[in-house]
Formats: structure tokens, sequence, C-alpha cells
């Protein structure tokens, strides 16, 4: 994973825009916005039939999407704050609302919209998901600043 310091780029979603995409049972694209592909960077073809989880940014705990995949099996609508990562490195907040599409009694797909949300809640949520991450998958963020010379040494321990 070599990220540069673009991880640290946030996109703002704008605030009279919705991010809308669609998924298959397990989770593959069928269709993005024109809004979602502008944040996320990718092209629209680039995300059609991969895996929503593209997005995923490393700073999100497991849990949060396995209580989304448990809500949906139960044949509810989930809905959650969300930060993800953009094809450059860099991340944007959301909200994201998750409900199932049914046809003819039978859930066929999956639709996600998703709406800024406020710097106050993305700090709120980013201090709750580091504290979860933590306790859950014993993995912590951590930036700081260290000797040039020791830079190599650390480069040789990426994940």
């Amino acid at each position: 994973m070599n990220r540069t310091f673009d991880m640290f780029l946030e996109t703002e979603v704008p605030k009279d825009e919705l991010i809308i995409s669609r998924t298959d049972l397990s989770g593959k694209i069928t269709y993005v916005n024109e809004t979602f592909a502008d944040i996320s960077g990718y092209e629209p073809e680039e995300l059609i039939g991969k895996p929503h989880n593209i997005i995923r940014h490393p700073d999100m705990p497991q849990s949060v999407f396995a209580n989304l995949w448990a809500t949906l099996q139960r044949g509810e609508s989930w809905e959650g704050y969300v930060k993800n990562i953009r094809k450059d490195s860099g991340y944007y907040w959301v909200f994201a609302r998750v409900s199932m599409l049914v046809k003819d009694g039978k859930v066929i797909e999956y639709k996600s919209v998703r709406e800024p949300i406020s710097t106050a809640k993305k700090i709120e949520m980013q201090n709750l998901y580091d504290t979860q991450r933590s306790q859950e998958e014993g993995r912590s963020r951590v930036v700081m600043y260290v000797p040039n010379d020791k830079l190599a040494q650390l480069k040789e321990f990426e994940i």
C-alpha cells in the first residue's frame, strides 16, 4: 500500500448533490450516478462490476460493514456514516442509506444514497471509528514524524 500524503486530501461532497449507486446481491456495483464517479475519482466504467468495497477506506472498522450486511440480510434498510477512499487515495465522508430493491416479492438489488455531513460529525465519527477499530481489530491509525534516516526502515514494514 504505497500511499502518499494524498491520503490526507479530503473531497467535499457538494451540499446539493446525492451520491447514488446500486449493487447486485453480492455487493458488485451495477450502477453509479455521475456524482459518485466525480467524487470517487473513478470513471463509471471503472466501477461497474467491481465490489462496492473498492472505495472502502482503511479507517473504517470492519464491524460497520458486518452490521450493514446483517441488517440487509434481515430485510431491513441500513444507515450510517462512512469514510470512503478515492482512486487518488484521498477521501470523502458521507451519510449513507442502503435499502433493497424488490421485484415480485424478491430482493434483486441494493440501492445506496449518500449525502454530505458536517465537519463536526466527521470529527466525531473519525474518533469513534479509530476507537472501534483499535478495540475490535487491534490496529490503529498513526501519523508521525520520523528522522529521514529512519524512513527507509519504516518503509520495509509496509502493510
